[in-house]
């Protein structure tokens, strides 16, 4: 049934922002955190993502038809969005002049994480919104999925 592969695809959406802002939370915790285990200042993390189309060709179409497989559920190729990877943001690290601080290099200056507040608040935001559109969107889809019901009756 159609509704089954929207719900996947609503589905992958909701995943994927939940993961960008558990991505965004481990950002704003490390803030400051000037060592890590690979040496060195925290370095921001950034969510990939990439469309999964979800088309078939009518090839592909037919030869299911052909083995007698009707529906594709369960198939990846019912379309959304999922993460391709977790990447570390290449910018420079910030500088800050203090010398009595441990974590000093010779000439006193602390490497700090790339991470900007509010570049991160931004992305919260739009991680939000796009999530609550989400939900929407599966809240219209069980409303239709009612109505089509109530016909029935």
């Amino acid at each position: 049934m159609a509704f089954l592969s929207t719900i996947n695809i609503i589905g992958s959406g909701l995943t994927a922002q939940h993961l960008r802002l558990d991505v965004i939370s481990e950002n704003v915790t490390n803030i400051n955190t000037t060592r890590t285990e690979e040496g060195g200042p925290y370095r921001r993390k950034v969510v990939v993502f990439e469309a999964m189309d979800g088309r078939e060709s009518f090839r592909d179409v037919m030869a299911r038809a052909r083995s007698g497989m009707v529906s594709n559920a369960g198939q990846e190729n019912t379309g959304g969005v999922r993460v391709v990877e977790i990447a570390e943001d290449p910018t420079d690290f910030k500088l800050k002049y203090d010398p009595t601080d441990p974590d000093a290099n010779e000439d006193g200056y602390v490497e700090l994480p790339n991470v900007d507040l509010v570049k991160e608040i931004t992305d919260a935001m739009a991680a939000s919104q796009s999530y609550s559109a989400n939900v929407t969107t599966f809240n219209v889809l069980k409303s239709v999925i009612s109505s089509g019901l109530e016909i029935g009756r």
